[in-house]
C-alpha cells in the first residue's frame, strides 16, 4: 500500500493532504509530494495526515527529512492531525516541526497571522479524492 496526496497552494501557505499508509513503498512518493510543494509554493507547508491511516518509522523519518528540506529552501513544516498509532520524533538536528490537532486549528493559526483573505488557490492531486469518491475506471 502507498500513498495518494493532494497539494493546495493558497497565498504564502501549503497544504499537503496524504492519504494511505506512509510506509517504505511510499517514503518515495512524499518526497515528490515535497518537490512539488517546494516547486509551486510559498511559506509553511502544512502536512495534513488526517487520512492517514498509520507510518512507519521510515515514513516518520521522511516527514523529518521534508522538514530539513523546507527549512533549506527557507520554509517550514508543519503538522495537522498526527496518526493515533504512533508520535513523531524528529531526531535533535532536525528543525521544529509545529504539531496542530486537524487542518482546522493549522489554518487558524496561519490565519490570524496574515487575516482572513486567501487570494490565488491552485490544487494538484494524485488520484486520491478528499471526499472518498474514487475515481471512475
Amino acid at each position: 500500500m502507498t500513498i495518494d496526496w493532494r497539494y493546495t497552494a493558497e497565498d504564502n501557505l501549503g497544504i499537503l493532504s496524504v492519504a494511505g499508509y506512509l510506509g517504505p513503498d511510499a517514503v518515495r512518493r512524499f518526497t515528490g509530494a515535497i518537490g512539488w510543494a517546494l516547486a509551486r509554493g510559498a511559506g509553511p507547508v502544512i502536512v495534513d495526515l488526517t487520512e492517514l491511516r498509520s507510518w512507519s518509522a521510515g515514513g516518520q523519518l521522511a516527514i523529518t527529512e521534508a522538514a530539513r528540506r523546507l527549512a533549506q529552501a527557507g520554509r517550514s513544516l508543519e503538522l495537522a492531525a498526527i496518526p493515533a498509532d504512533g508520535s513523531l520524533v524528529p531526531a535533535a538536528d532536525c528543525p521544529p516541526i509545529p504539531i496542530h490537532a486537524d487542518l482546522a486549528a493549522a489554518r487558524a493559526a496561519h490565519r490570524s497571522a496574515r487575516g482572513d483573505q486567501v487570494e490565488g488557490r491552485h490544487e494538484w492531486h494524485t488520484t486520491w479524492r478528499p471526499d472518498g469518491d474514487e475515481p471512475a475506471g
